[in-house]
């Protein structure tokens, strides 16, 4: 049998989620809770399989305590809100579902709660949607990154900096100043400043923002 603890502060949600389990031959109701810090308690007591979470309820809502409840259960998200901040924060947290009131049936309800205690997820539409969105963010992310990195290494080896010349630059490009640049790299002030003159020859430029946004490959 798996274990299912319901969590909703509305008891007449929590009686027909559990009414709807109860119709299930391989599913029990194991607990009830009816806020965050009660679910959060009964979940280190009774370890169910798996948690269907409500968000809004008072003490303490769902995202609130989803970090303390996944440590114990699987959780799977049921509420009202179909907001994709909301969504987004669920999945992130470890919400390995996310159900929205009035979208399912028992049905659906039953195959999600056996995907979830497989250690599979089971979106509603609009959860899946907000996941493929947040994944295509994450992978233009990534390329944006490597873009980026491979403009830099292409400009760093056009224009033939030394090392030293490559450290002091990168500390510049953080905002120090020639004092600090020269504290942070043991250096005197005015080699600092015999380099930054170096510098700015191989870059062709003629000002510390220059020099700054030639290195970092924006132009």
């Amino acid at each position: 049998m798996i274990s299912v603890m319901v969590v909703d502060d509305n008891p007449i949600v929590r009686a027909a989620l559990s009414g709807y389990l109860a119709l299930c031959p391989d599913v029990r109701v194991s607990a009830q809770a009816a806020d965050g810090r009660e679910a959060v308690a009964m979940a280190r007591r009774d370890r169910p399989a798996v948690t269907l979470l409500d968000h809004r309820m008072p003490v303490a809502d769902g995202l609130s305590v989803l970090g303390e409840l996944v440590a114990h259960t699987r959780v799977l998200v049921l509420t009202s809100d179909p907001s994709p901040q909301l969504i987004a924060g669920m999945l992130r947290g470890g919400a390995r579902g996310y159900l929205v009131h009035g979208a399912f049936d028992p049905a659906e309800l039953h195959r999600a709660v056996l995907a979830v205690v497989a250690g599979q997820g089971w979106l509603s539409p609009v959860a899946a949607a907000v996941a493929a969105a947040a994944v295509r963010e994450q992978a233009e992310h990534e390329r944006t990154r490597r873009d980026l990195a491979e403009r830099r290494r292409l400009a760093r080896s056009r224009f033939g900096l030394t090392r030293r010349e490559q450290e002091v630059l990168a500390q510049l490009a953080q905002g120090l100043s020639n004092a600090a640049i020269a504290h942070r790299l043991m250096l005197a002030e005015k080699t600092v400043k015999n380099h930054l003159q170096h510098i700015f020859a191989k870059l062709g430029v003629a000002s510390r923002t220059e020099a700054v946004v030639v290195w970092t490959g924006q132009r």
